[in-house]
């Protein structure tokens, strides 16, 4: 599994064949916001198979009031970019502004430089292109759960070089 950044965005690469699924027994809690009813019930499976918890949602509206009877849990926000009424960046930045911390993995079958172009230089911020794999989902949630604070570190390290 890899990651590239540009423009302050993590972009998730297909996994290595050798990287083993972790699994998580405590079950980390992930908000998934995704329209295409099928879509959302098989990525919701497959995290769940995982080992995750998850919080499903059909849009930004039923996704704000999962969240926040639940923002002390959730860990992940998973989004689609293109959600009827209000968008996934823009549910992204309202969910973070409650809670700050709150790490996000964009989900779209857009290419990848038009949400980099707007994600600008948020920490912990990170897109997946559709189509993907089952592994490729959960190795990408686990290396974002885990390895959040590499992110945040090298966010840092490159907000501090410019300052």
């Amino acid at each position: 599994m890899g990651c590239s950044e540009a423009g302050g965005l993590a972009i998730v690469t297909e996994p290595d064949s050798a990287t083993a699924e972790p699994k998580f027994s405590s079950g980390p809690t992930i908000l998934l916001v995704e329209d295409e009813d099928f879509v959302r019930e098989v990525t919701g499976e497959v995290l769940q198979s995982a080992g995750f918890r998850v919080l499903k949602a059909r849009e930004a509206i039923e996704a704000t009031v999962a969240f926040r009877r639940h923002r002390h849990e959730v860990q992940l926000l998973i989004t689609d970019v293109v959600l009827p009424g209000q968008n996934g960046r823009d549910l992204a930045r309202e969910l973070r502004s409650v809670s700050a911390d709150l790490k996000t993995l964009f989900v779209s079958g857009y290419p990848d430089n038009a949400i980099t172009q707007e994600a600008g230089e948020e920490c912990a911020v990170f897109y997946l292109p559709k189509p993907f794999s089952a592994q490729t989902l959960v190795q990408a949630v686990s290396q974002i759960l885990g390895c959040s604070r590499d992110a945040e570190t090298r966010t840092a390290r490159r907000a501090a070089g410019s300052a």
